[in-house]
Formats: structure tokens, C-alpha cells, sequence
């Protein structure tokens, strides 16, 4: 379940991208335009889309803190609890055996 929502995650970051740099190049097209009514709308996209890039940036360094954190907090728990983790492993390892084997 976890590889379907990081695929998510991922497939999302990679459309925000998209439709940020989509939006660039629309800026730049629309450049030579004149006019007071399109200068001031290329101003507002700019500036949201310079904010819409720091946030996104921000979100990619959250998500990588989270994932490390609870990288570090798994690899501790296996530590301290070898045993426990043996266990767990093993009951998962029986209930995907037995959900599969149903098909």
C-alpha cells in the first residue's frame, strides 16, 4: 500500500512540475502581447508561480524528512526488538502467502 501512495506522490510532484514549467513557457509566448491588463496578469502568474515553486520545494523536503524519520525510527525498533520484528515479518509474510495463494 505504501509503493501505491509514494507512486501517487510521485505522479503528483511530477504534474505539479509540468504544469508549472507549462505555465513558464505560457508567460513567455505571451510576452510580446502589450498591454496594461496583460502585463499585470503575467505579473500575478509570475508571482504565484514563484510561490507555488518554493512550497512545492518545501513539501519535497517535508516528505523526505518524514520518510528518513521513519526509516531511522524502523531500523531502531528492529534493533531493540529483534525477535518482535521476526514475528512480524513472519505474520505478514503468512497473510500474503494466504492471500495470494486464494487467486
Amino acid at each position: 500500500m505504501t509503493d501505491a501512495i509514494q507512486h501517487s506522490k510521485d505522479k503528483l510532484m511530477d504534474d505539479l512540475h509540468q504544469g508549472i514549467a507549462d505555465a513558464e513557457e505560457l508567460l513567455k509566448l505571451t510576452a510580446s502581447h502589450a498591454g496594461e491588463g496583460a502585463v499585470q496578469l503575467r505579473e500575478r502568474v509570475r508571482d504565484r508561480m514563484s510561490q507555488a515553486k518554493a512550497e512545492l520545494i518545501h513539501l519535497q523536503q517535508a516528505t523526505v524528512e518524514k520518510a528518513k524519520a521513519a526509516g531511522h525510527a524502523t531500523d531502531v525498533f528492529v534493533h531493540e526488538n529483534p525477535w518482535k520484528s521476526i514475528g512480524i515479518a513472519a505474520g505478514v509474510g503468512l497473510v500474503v502467502g494466504l492471500l495470494i495463494s486464494r487467486r
